[in-house]
């Protein structure tokens, strides 16, 4: 074989992460339905079909094996160790996503995948391929990025209260923050608009107040540089 001749298969894959208050960080696993490692979890994906953009392929596996369709979709990391995959040399472009699993109940597998599932973060069954290692780097990004880039409102209802956003950052991190330094410094932001609407205190405590993402703001700041860390 010369130096010119390849045969190198490009796959995507998508690591679509859930999260509920109550249940907290969740994951969208497959159930393989042929070999290699068949009837093994997985993290949805397959190969890039010819004349195929990646984002067009990630969208198109991800439907087929688990029914679902996400608004956004962020490109994560290339994988291309070559004992990645026992059939060939196969080089895979991750990417992940961030949705509220309740809106993502109704799943449906097919093609080369049994079942669809959503697993905590922290009750994951054995995963095949390197796909622990894809979802680990995919843990750390979506943690990194926090920390310096407030995100995730769209795991959120339209309106909430603070406790909420503050509950969303803990649970992604994984540990506790310090609530009046995070609360001063998202206000500072503008980035959240008071409502005239307050939560239902659940005992004894006060009603809350409600807030709102304010969309525009946000977009202003990308553009402009936000100066947040965690």
């Amino acid at each position: 074989m010369t130096s010119s001749e390849q045969h190198i298969k490009v796959a995507v894959d998508a690591v679509v992460f859930g999260y509920s208050k109550h249940e907290g960080v969740s994951v969208l696993l497959i159930q393989r339905k042929y070999p290699p490692f068949q009837n093994s979890w997985a993290i949805p994906g397959g190969f890039v079909l010819e004349g195929e953009s990646l984002e067009a392929a990630v969208r198109r596996e991800l439907q087929e094996e688990t029914g679902i369709e996400v608004n956004y979709l962020e490109q994560l990391y290339t994988f291309g160790d070559p004992g990645r995959d026992p059939r060939q040399r196969i080089i895979s472009i991750a990417y992940f996503a961030l949705v509220q699993s309740a809106q993502f109940q109704q799943l449906k597998a097919s093609t080369d995948a049994e079942h669809a599932q959503w697993f905590g973060i922290k009750q994951l069954p054995e995963l095949a391929f390197d796909h622990l290692d894809i979802l680990k780097v995919a843990i750390e990004r979506i943690r990194a990025k926090i920390r310096y880039q407030p995100i995730g409102f769209e795991l959120l209802d339209k309106v909430f209260p603070f406790a909420d956003l503050e509950h969303l950052y803990m649970t992604l991190l994984d540990r506790d923050i310090d609530r009046r330094n995070f609360s001063r410094k998202m206000l500072a932001l503008g980035i959240l608009d008071e409502t005239n609407e307050y939560a239902k205190p659940e005992g004894k405590g006060r009603p809350s107040k409600m807030y709102r993402f304010n969309e525009q703001r946000y977009q202003q700041l990308e553009k402009e540089g936000m100066n947040f860390e965690v």
